[in-house]
C-alpha cells in the first residue's frame, strides 16, 4: 500500500512538473499579482459529472466556431473546466497548432516582392497573454471591469506568447509587412510598445489602436474600417492572426485567417 502510494504521489508530482514546463507562454511568477498555482487536472476535475463535462467541451467548441450569440461571462459550471483548459497542455498544444498551419500557409504564399504584402496581429491573447489577469478574475467568470483591466494593461508585463512570436518571427522573415491591429486605446501605445518589445516583438510596420471616435464602435466595426484603410494604402492583407472572430470577420477580410483559442472572454 505504502509503495502504491509513493508511486502515485510520484506520478502526480512529475504530471505538474510537465504541465509547467509544456506552457508555451512565459508565466514569469515575479510578474504576477499573486503566485499562480497549476494543480493536477484530475485533482479539480475529477468530481465533475460527465454531463456537465460534455457540456463544458461542446459550449468551448461552440465559442471557437463561433456558434454562440453575445456572452459576458463563461457558464458558472465551467470554471473548473476553463481554469484547468488554460493552465493545462491542451491550450498550448491548441496555441502550437495555429502557428504551425499559419506558417505552412505562409510558407505557400507567393509574395510580390513590392512590400505591400501583409499579416495581420492581434495583441491581446495573440501575442501576449493576460493569463495573469484572468487567473484573479475566474478565468472569465467574472463580469469584465475596464477598469480593472487598464489597471492590469499599464503595468506592461503580459508574457509572450511563444507559438506566436515563433509565427511572428517567420512571416517577417519571409518579407511579410506586420501591421498590428487591437482594440487597445490610442493612450496606451507607449506602454504597448514596451510591453510588446520586452516580450521579444521588435519589428513591424504599423501599430493601429483605437482612437478618440472609434470608442463607441465595436470590434467588429473598428477592425474592418482599419483594414480597409490598409488595403487602400495599397496593402494585400495575405493572413490575419486573432482570438476573437471579431478580430478576424467583417469586412476587407484577409486572404486567411487564424483564429487563436480564447474560451475567457468574447468581444462583439
Amino acid at each position: 500500500m505504502d509503495l502504491i502510494r509513493s508511486t502515485t504521489v510520484f506520478l502526480c508530482l512529475s504530471s505538474i512538473a510537465f504541465s509547467q514546463e509544456s506552457m508555451d507562454f512565459d508565466l514569469d511568477p515575479d510578474l504576477l499579482p499573486r503566485p499562480l498555482i497549476i494543480e493536477f487536472s484530475e485533482s479539480r476535475l475529477k468530481n465533475m459529472s460527465d454531463d456537465i463535462l460534455m457540456h463544458c467541451t461542446s459550449w468551448r467548441v461552440a465559442v471557437e466556431a463561433n456558434n454562440l450569440g453575445p456572452w459576458k461571462t463563461i457558464p458558472n459550471e465551467c470554471a473548473d473546466y476553463v481554469k484547468d483548459y488554460m493552465l493545462g497542455r491542451a491550450y498550448n498544444v491548441d496555441l502550437e497548432k495555429v502557428s504551425k498551419e499559419s506558417g505552412i500557409y505562409a510558407n505557400s504564399l507567393e509574395l510580390r516582392g513590392d512590400g505591400m504584402d501583409a499579416w495581420v496581429f492581434d495583441i491581446d491573447e495573440t501575442l501576449i497573454s493576460n493569463l495573469p489577469y484572468y487567473s484573479d478574475h475566474g478565468y472569465g467568470l467574472e463580469t469584465f471591469n475596464n477598469a480593472q483591466f487598464d489597471k492590469w494593461i499599464l503595468e506592461g508585463v503580459s508574457p509572450v506568447i511563444k507559438p506566436s512570436l515563433k509565427l511572428y518571427e517567420e512571416v517577417l522573415r519571409l518579407g511579410f509587412k506586420i501591421i498590428l491591429l487591437t482594440g487597445r486605446n490610442e493612450d496606451k501605445r507607449n506602454v504597448t510598445v514596451t510591453n510588446l518589445t520586452h516580450a521579444g516583438y521588435h519589428t513591424w510596420d504599423k501599430l493601429i489602436l483605437r482612437g478618440e471616435n472609434d470608442r463607441e464602435k465595436s470590434a467588429t466595426a473598428f477592425k474592418s474600417e482599419k483594414r480597409k484603410e490598409i488595403t487602400e494604402e495599397g496593402f494585400r492583407i495575405r493572413g490575419n492572426s486573432g482570438d476573437q472572430w471579431s478580430d478576424l470577420t467583417g469586412t476587407s477580410s484577409a486572404s486567411r485567417s487564424f483564429k487563436l483559442s480564447n474560451p475567457m472572454y468574447h468581444i462583439p
